[in-house]
C-alpha cells in the first residue's frame, strides 16, 4: 500500500535490495545445484572435469562439463563472487529477453570452452617438449568468469557500450589480470583452491576470449549497439 501511496505523491518508487539480472542468478544456482548434487552423491570432481588425456581420445563433453565442477565450496563460492560483480554488467548490457538470457549463457560457456581448449594445447606442447610432464584435470569457471571480467572491462571503457579493446581501462585491466595470475602461478599461490595448482593460463585465456567475443554475443542478443547501461 505504501509504494503506491508514494507513487501517487510523485515521490520515486523504491528499488529492490537485490537487483540481480535473471541471466546471472540462474547461472550462480546452476553452479551451485550442480555441487551439491555431486557431494550428495558422492561423485569425485575428476568425473566431470576435463583430463589431461581427454582431447586426444576424442573426448569433448569435459569442455562444457569442467565448468560446472568445483573442488570446494570455497572455490565455488569465488567464482560465484567473480560471476556475481562481472556479470551483472553484462547481462544488463546483453538484456532481459529469452534470447539475450541464451547469449548470456553462451558467452560464458564459450570462453570457458576456450579457455579450457587453448590450455589444453599450450599443456600438449609443454609435454612435447619436457617429457614426464604431470598429468592434470580441469575444474572450475574461472575461465569463464574471466571472460565476463573482459566483456565488464570494456563496457566499463565505453561507459555501458562496447568500448575499444585498446581503450586505457581496457588495458589496464588486462595488464593487471594477467600480472596477477603470473604472479600466481610462479610463486605457487592457490587462493581458494585447497592447495591444488591453479590453471592461471586458463583465466588468461579465456579472459583474451571474452575480449573478442562479447561483440558477436551481443549482436546475437538483439543487435542492440546503442544500449546504454548505468555502471
Amino acid at each position: 500500500m505504501s509504494d503506491v501511496q508514494d507513487r501517487w505523491r510523485g515521490a520515486p518508487a523504491r528499488e529492490p535490495v537485490f537487483n540481480l539480472p535473471w541471466p546471472v542468478s540462474a547461472l550462480i544456482a546452476s553452479l551451485v545445484a550442480a555441487h551439491v548434487a555431486r557431494l550428495w552423491l558422492g561423485v569425485p570432481a575428476d568425473r566431470f572435469a576435463l583430463i589431461s588425456s581427454d582431447l586426444a581420445a576424442g573426448r569433448w563433453t569435459g569442455l562444457i562439463t569442467h565448468q560446472f565442477v568445483h573442488g570446494g565450496w570455497t572455490h565455488l563460492l569465488m567464482n560465484s563472487a567473480f560471476i556475481l560483480a562481472f556479470g551483472a554488467p553484462v547481462a544488463r548490457f546483453l538484456g532481459a529477453s529469452p534470447r539475450a538470457g541464451l547469449a548470456f549463457f553462451g558467452f560464458f560457456l564459450v570462453c570457458g570452452v576456450v579457455a579450457a581448449a587453448a590450455f589444453a594445447g599450450l599443456s600438449d606442447l609443454l609435454a612435447a617438449h619436457r617429457p614426464g610432464v604431470a598429468q592434470w584435470a580441469l575444474v572450475g569457471a574461472s575461465g569463464s568468469a574471466s571472460g565476463l571480467m573482459a566483456a565488464a572491462a570494456r563496457l566499463i571503457q565505453g561507459r555501458g557500450r562496447l568500448g575499444s579493446i585498446a581503450g586505457p581501462v581496457v588495458v589496464g585491466m588486462t595488464t593487471a589480470w594477467i600480472a596477477i595470475n603470473v604472479v600466481l602461478g610462479l610463486s605457487g599461490l592457490t587462493p581458494g583452491a585447497g592447495g591444488a595448482p591453479v590453471a592461471w593460463q586458463a583465466h588468461i585465456l579465456g579472459y583474451l576470449c571474452g575480449l573478442v567475443v562479447i561483440g558477436p554475443f551481443g549482436w546475437l542478443a538483439g543487435g542492440r549497439r546503442d544500449h546504454v547501461i548505468a555502471l
